[in-house]
């Protein structure tokens, strides 16, 4: 047992003379894992600025880049709809973002700042969701023309305001990244508005596709204008409302498994723009 012991003692000072020399005791030791780099955030793709430096407008994606399709939906309540909302008309629609959940279908939502004031939970999900982005439709959902569906106009002074106010009532509900991207409520814009919002720095996105569900009752016929419309790149509006759009979440019900049985894959507006940039 002293002999042993003896052993243990002279191979543990034999160790300590070899590492104090310089020599490993054992297998040699790697070095500590150099410190991660922090991942530089994506900036979301954008078009140039159109002629004269006004704000460019996007419709689709490119035709010959793979069957690709995005699904957009209008988040509309417009400033002075309150009151209504108050007395219990619902401008959102949790069933249908439930659907497009269900279905694993990525969408881009098109959020007016009253709306996302109104059902701030539902924005800040929304936002925090990688399924889906947020993108302006403006605060006060007025037109940007004249004569745009009977709404109220925005004068040319406060366009850029209106769009501004949009993206800090998404920040101040909870939602991290909106989109630099901006539809035109009720799709109404000319040059004039094209101009005023040049400072601003987004891209207004229109579309190709119509689905007809604003104010429709038949789930058949809005996914059949669906289904006739779509081609490779299309962007497609649609609405987030349950009093405007009642019957939405059932044609995408039917949209979604057939063009995908048609091979089309669901995209973001982004990744249509990326595309269209090369970047996709």
């Amino acid at each position: 047992m002293i002999t042993l012991s003896r052993r243990v003692i002279a191979a543990c000072l034999l160790a300590a003379a070899l590492t104090a020399c310089g020599a490993p005791a054992g297998p040699a030791a790697r070095p500590p894992a150099p410190a991660s780099t922090p991942a530089v955030p994506s900036v979301p793709p954008t078009l140039a600025a159109g002629p004269a430096g006004l704000t460019p407008v996007f419709e689709h994606g490119p035709r010959d880049a793979g069957k690709t399709v995005a699904l957009t939906f209008d988040a509309d309540m417009t400033a002075d709809q309150g009151p209504r909302a108050a007395a219990g008309e619902r401008f959102d629609h949790p069933r249908l973002i439930g659907t497009l959940r269900a279905l694993k279908v990525p969408a881009t939502v098109f959020m007016t700042g009253r709306w996302a004031e109104e059902y701030p939970d539902q924005a800040r999900a929304l936002g925090h969701d990688p399924l889906f982005e947020v993108a302006n439709h403006s605060y006060s959902h007025y037109a940007f023309t004249d004569d745009c569906y009977g709404l109220p106009t925005v004068p040319e002074e406060r366009m850029r305001a209106d769009v501004e106010r949009a993206y800090r009532a998404f920040r101040a509900v909870g939602v991290p990244d909106p989109m630099p991207y901006f539809r035109f409520p009720g799709g109404c814009y000319d040059r004039r508005a094209l101009r005023a919002l040049t400072p601003a720095g987004v891209t207004a996105v229109q579309w190709d596709v119509v689905g007809g569900d604003a104010f429709a009752t038949d789930a058949d016929a809005v996914a059949r204008q669906v289904l006739d419309g779509v081609r490779p790149g299309s962007v497609v509006v649609l609405h987030c409302t349950r009093s405007a759009a009642p019957t939405t979440e059932e044609a995408v019900r039917a949209v979604v498994p057939e063009l995908r049985r048609r091979g089309y894959r669901f995209v973001k507006v982004s990744e249509l723009i990326g595309a269209a940039n090369g970047r996709g």
